[in-house]
């Protein structure tokens, strides 16, 4: 009797351990499939933010820099495009900069209007415009520059939206995570 009763005693722990098996492998296994079902991995967690954000930083009056960071974005968000990247690329005009974004000569100002930038006003907006408007960059303007000169809204281009402190904007940017780039 001693010897059937040890034998159920180890049939009984033997099921338990099993049960307990079953459960432990059937609890793992739903852990297992949760995570991988619901969290994305590194990589995609990583390709999931991967939002290439690049702040561009005008502050000069010479055309053809100006021209030349032009070129740069567009070759930029080109890039970005054929790799079916998203991207939140940004131009912040302070100080001389805000010569691109207004068709206003600016007479009496120190940013007047010079006859090089004259000559090529129309072909440097219209390069602005389709980054703007093709391409989705974002344009920012310093609101310090702006009322030290006492431009009005009005005479800017369509498509700015004016912060309260250009280097400020930057800085915040940079915050973001954004690349900071500065044609010189």
């Amino acid at each position: 009797m001693q010897a059937k009763s040890k034998i159920n005693m180890n049939v009984i722990t033997l099921t338990v351990a099993i049960v307990a098996l079953l459960i432990g492998g059937a609890a793992y296994l739903r852990i297992m499939i949760d995570v991988v079902g619901e969290k994305p991995t590194a990589a995609e967690e990583q390709e999931k933010e991967s939002v290439a954000k690049v702040v561009w930083h005008a502050d000069f009056a010479d055309p053809r820099r100006f021209s030349a960071m032009l070129t740069s974005i567009n070759n930029m968000v080109t890039t970005y495009q054929n790799n079916f990247q998203d991207y939140d690329v940004r131009i912040v005009f302070v100080s001389y900069g805000i010569r691109f974004v207004t068709e206003d000569k600016l007479i009496g100002t120190p940013f007047e209007e010079d006859k090089e930038f004259r000559r090529r006003r129309k072909e440097l907006l219209d390069r602005l415009f389709s980054l703007r408007d093709v391409q989705g960059v974002k344009l920012e303007l310093c609101g310090i520059t702006r009322e030290a000169i006492n431009l009005p809204e009005e005479k800017l281009v369509p498509g700015v939206t004016i912060v309260r402190s250009g280097v400020v904007r930057l800085q915040e940017l940079q915050d973001q995570g954004f690349a900071y780039i500065k044609v010189e």
